[in-house]
């Protein structure tokens, strides 16, 4: 993939001495864990655990960045404000910002993608004007779907997912460890009990896939919802306990009317749960 500028991000950025206190209270992601050249994926959480807004956190001079989409961008920064009160920090807004990829850390730097290195790759995100010559979005959304990672819009609805649903439990984006923040209790219940059935699934059509939000069916009953979309590949996240039975018993999974497999990413370390599972469990 040739370096690549996108077009649809914002940042925020958070400095002052109580910036990354701050953060660390509300945010998935372990800020102390955050290596200075990382980019690593975070939510801020609705008190119920479902995921308010999602984004990528890197560290920048003193203080830190999120980046994220800028159909979120406003709302995000609203939220921070009202949770700032009367700590020493500083909110600024740059939407759209100039965010580009590349496959190599380039001479000005860049920040290694958490979520990709997980998936085996080397990506870098860096925050300045893209070089001239840029690759094409179609080549980052097929690398993204067969790397097995899910963002908002494309893949789930914000306030409909829970962590676990898109993985952050397993590529550094959640956790368990920190202390108390926004949503902590109940994904700390749902990683404890081991209750996470959705999952996001690599999704292999026998013909081109149908639009995103197909449901994915097994006997006309719906086990998820088709996301992203390239061809015959795409991403869901899907019942993974009910994908499991049909995939047990040999009962085609459908995506509208095309018949598809589902693979759970390598990297991740899952598998469909068996009926011996279930019954065990």
């Amino acid at each position: 993939m040739q370096p690549l500028a996108l077009s649809d991000r914002a940042v925020i950025s958070i400095s002052g001495k109580d910036a990354e206190d701050l953060l660390q209270s509300l945010i998935t992601t372990d800020l102390q864990q955050l290596a200075d050249d990382e980019a690593r994926p975070g939510a801020l959480l609705t008190p119920q655990g479902k995921i308010f807004f999602d984004f990528v956190v890197t560290r920048h001079g003193d203080g830190l960045r999120l980046e994220t989409g800028v159909e979120q961008a406003e709302a995000l920064l609203k939220r921070l404000t009202m949770y700032k009160l009367r700590a020493a920090v500083t909110l600024s807004l740059q939407s759209p910002a100039p965010v580009w990829l590349s496959h190599e850390a380039q001479a000005g730097g860049g920040y290694r993608d958490g979520r990709f290195a997980k998936a085996g790759t080397q990506l870098y995100r860096h925050y300045s004007e893209a070089p001239e010559a840029t690759g094409q979005t179609d080549a980052y959304n097929d690398l993204r779907i067969a790397s097995g990672i899910a963002i908002s819009g494309a893949d789930y609805p914000l306030q409909d997912a829970f962590p676990h649903d898109v993985l952050l439990d397993l590529n550094g984006g959640l956790s368990f460890k920190k202390g108390c923040y926004v949503g902590q209790e109940v994904v700390s219940r749902m990683q404890h009990r081991g209750t996470a059935r959705r999952r996001v699934v690599i999704v292999a059509g026998d013909e081109a896939l149908p639009e995103t939000g197909t449901p994915i069916t097994v006997n006309d009953r719906p086990i998820g919802t088709l996301g992203s979309v390239s061809g015959k590949n795409g991403l869901a996240i899907v019942r993974i306990d009910k994908a499991g039975e049909a995939i047990a018993e040999g009962r085609p999974i459908l995506c509208g009317p095309v018949a598809v497999s589902l693979t759970l990413p390598e990297w991740t370390g899952l598998a469909f749960p068996s009926a011996s599972d279930e019954a065990s469990a």
